[in-house]
């Protein structure tokens, strides 16, 4: 019962964790920067993986997406890769959790639904870890630039974003590590089921097969002088 309950569990923070992972990718705000007036902002500046805008103070945008991929810088490329990488490897992992878990009539035996389990818990740690280094290495390039003092061009800080994304990869990673230890778990359930009751000693043996043999002894007659 409580490797159910722990396989539920498990189940739920890969689940929250692959739907914020995915959320990152149309989320606007990787990168963020303001440029502030003497009494409100005259304007915002923010990318993501896909276009760069800028918001003024009235509420207009005006976006440019990203050329080419090819003409992308090296980081960029990256980063939707590993994004990408993530969300399908989330994909995938929902589907083996949801046949390994032992609240449900498909995947066959315990022993191989844990290992499928299992299995599911090692993609959903390799897609939390796929986001997780794509939201660092953003995160690294943007802070890289703000503390650059040669860089004079526009500089940005972390974005919702980002935040979001590590957030994501935590819980994917924390569930996907429930979910190993299931099949830890399953096999320490399936040894105390057969469980070794020792050998039976040669006397005890003996005994109890002397007792299941009836006693066959004629009956005692007495004479007349026993009573005496």
């Amino acid at each position: 019962m409580a490797s159910t309950s722990a396989e539920i569990i498990a189940f739920l923070l890969t689940i929250s964790g692959w739907v914020l992972v995915s959320s990152t990718l149309p989320t606007d705000y990787w990168k963020v920067s303001t440029i502030d007036g003497t009494v409100i902002t005259t304007a915002t500046f923010w990318a993501n993986l896909w276009k760069t805008c800028v918001t003024d103070s009235t509420g207009v945008s005006n976006c440019k997406d990203f050329p080419s991929m090819l003409a992308l810088d090296g980081y960029i490329q990256a980063c939707r890769g590993l994004m990408i990488s993530a969300v399908c490897l989330g994909f995938f992992g929902a589907i083996f959790g949801l046949v390994g878990m032992k609240c449900t009539k498909v995947g066959g035996s315990d022993q191989t639904k844990a290992k499928i389990a299992c299995l599911a818990g090692l993609i959903f740690i390799l897609s939390g870890l796929c986001s997780m280094t794509s939201c660092s290495l953003y995160a690294n390039r943007i802070t890289s630039e703000f503390f650059d003092p040669s860089f004079v061009a526009q500089k940005y800080e972390l974005g919702a974003a980002l935040f979001i994304g590590w957030a994501g990869a935590s819980l994917c990673i924390i569930g996907g590590i429930i979910f190993c230890f299931s099949i830890a778990e399953n096999s320490n359930s399936a040894r105390r089921g057969y469980a070794y009751n020792g050998a039976t000693s040669v006397m005890s043996s003996r005994t109890k097969v002397h007792n299941s043999v009836p006693d066959k002894a004629p009956p005692k007659h007495f004479d007349k002088n026993a009573y005496v």
